[in-house]
């Protein structure tokens, strides 16, 4: 079934309430019936968060400028982070951009449904807001049946952050999104834990080199040795915040702070003795100051773990009330990059090198 994306001759739709600290988000689950009363929402411009295998998406109707303004409004996003619209069958994606090219056709057939996002010309039917003013839009199909369901029930594609405070570690479960969400958005619907953990790969399809914008699990080998050629890395990704003046993210987390915790985080490279060693003398020290401690470390080569693991350990380690967390970087290559660029951000590049 083809998600429909023309908004001509829809039917007016009946008022929402508005959006207030007093409001009760509301409990769903993935029963035909919780997603066709979460679809119902989605069609009278309200929120829904929902699973997808990556991370919770915070979804409203793609081609709604109001209802995609309240995404905004519920995360305190900044207005030029542009949102990911998700769609349920590849065709749909025609409908998003002016051109699809033969190498978008072999990615979508390759990796969707899946945890990966194109960055594609866009159609004037998606509004400015959903792209953050820009031409382009990223698109994408989730590998998660009661999102897909969700999309094909409302009938429009679902623009989709994480499903978050802006800024916080994103969510991997329903409880992470009512802890971030409750009040703010008219419903979730609980999926369970995410089988990813960290967003999708984002790639840039509109130059003549498709580029990496944000890495996931999904790695640029991976994806170049579908497409049969070089697959870059934006030099972004290479640079700390401060030294992104003047960037336009055509990508959600390229910008803004990302995934930081409450409590303080500190990063320590080094060989994986020298580090453990570090971590153990920091961690006496902090807590001979009265401080909790909590310490994220994954084994040498689990760096697909460490993707499942991290954020859900983060929001731990803040529910558990640490002042703060020490945490042992990873390899910077493969998927030990994609996880490394939400541990540099998560502790704002506060980095100790053993």
């Amino acid at each position: 079934m083809n998600t429909a994306l023309s908004r001509a001759c829809r039917p007016a739709k009946p008022p929402l309430r508005g959006r207030n600290i007093d409001m009760k988000t509301k409990i769903l689950g993935t029963t035909e019936h919780d997603i066709a009363e979460a679809a119902e929402i989605i069609k009278r411009g309200g929120l829904v968060a929902f699973p997808t295998e990556t991370v919770y998406g915070l979804g409203a109707d793609a081609l709604d400028p109001e209802a995609v303004r309240s995404i905004y409004l519920a995360k305190g996003r900044p207005s030029d982070n542009p949102t990911i619209v998700h769609i349920a069958e590849p065709e749909d994606l025609k409908r998003l951009t002016p051109e699809v090219t033969a190498d978008m056709e072999t990615l979508a057939a390759e990796f969707w449904p899946g945890p990966m996002t194109m960055i594609v010309r866009r159609m004037p039917v998606v509004p400015d807001v959903t792209t953050g003013g820009l031409d382009t839009v990223g698109v994408r199909m989730p590998a998660n049946d009661a999102a897909r369901a969700l999309i094909k029930a409302a009938g429009t594609p679902i623009a989709a952050p994480s499903a978050n405070i802006s800024g916080k570690p994103s969510p991997t479960n329903a409880r992470d999104v009512l802890e971030d969400m409750d009040g703010r958005i008219d419903a979730v619907i609980d999926g369970g834990t995410c089988g990813v953990g960290i967003e999708s790969t984002v790639i840039d399809m509109t130059e003549e080199m498709p580029m990496i914008l944000r890495p996931g699990i999904l790695t640029a080998e991976e994806l170049g040795n579908a497409l049969g050629k070089e697959v870059g890395i934006d030099p972004a990704l290479l640079k700390k915040p401060g030294d992104q003046t003047g960037l336009v993210p055509k990508a959600p987390g390229q910008k803004y702070k990302h995934y930081a915790p409450n409590a303080e985080m500190i990063l320590y490279k080094g060989r994986a003795a020298d580090v453990a060693a570090r971590i153990e003398r920091d961690r006496a020290a902090f807590e001979a100051e009265g401080k909790r401690v909590a310490v994220i470390s994954f084994d040498e080569g689990g760096e697909k773990q460490a993707a499942h693991d991290f954020f859900t350990l983060v929001r731990q380690a803040d529910r558990d009330g640490a002042d703060v967390i020490l945490t042992a970087a990873l390899r910077e290559e493969g998927i030990g990059f994609s996880v490394m660029n939400r541990m540099l951000k998560s502790a704002g590049y506060n980095i100790v090198e053993v």
